[in-house]
């Protein structure tokens, strides 16, 4: 199995209880995966400390700093792209660096960052 980058989606979904989400999730976690989700992601679905079902999912992932590099990335491609979304920038940036597929709700947006960079990574839907 294939690490993945989780989008906002995800998180958002696994608040909500969503039976799949946290079906995949778990079956990621039992083949030894990961998921990755990179910081502005959780800034962006965080909104209360009340969140326990979102802060559940993220014990089994790993929060993957924003740094000045994935900035700097995720500017470029957001300037090609000509698009402002920074945090799907973040999600295209951490996945390209790790070869992840990305799991979210927001394909569309992605994938015009992913096919700039002209990433071999998959889009799973949520």
């Amino acid at each position: 199995m294939r690490p993945v980058v989780y989008d906002t989606g995800v998180l958002i979904a696994a608040d909500r209880c969503q039976r799949r989400t946290w079906a995949e999730h778990r079956v990621r976690l039992e083949a030894g995966v990961i998921p990755l989700v990179p910081s502005p992601v959780v800034a962006q679905a965080s909104r209360s400390p009340k969140q326990a079902q979102m802060r559940r999912l993220l014990r089994g992932c790993e929060v993957v700093p924003f740094d000045e590099a994935a900035a700097h990335f995720a500017g470029s491609l957001l300037g090609k792209t000509r698009t402002t979304d920074v945090v799907d920038a973040a999600v295209a940036v951490l996945s390209i660096r790790h070869r992840a597929d990305v799991v979210s709700d927001d394909a569309e947006d992605i994938q015009r960052l992913l096919s700039i960079a002209r990433a071999k990574v998959s889009i799973i839907d949520l």
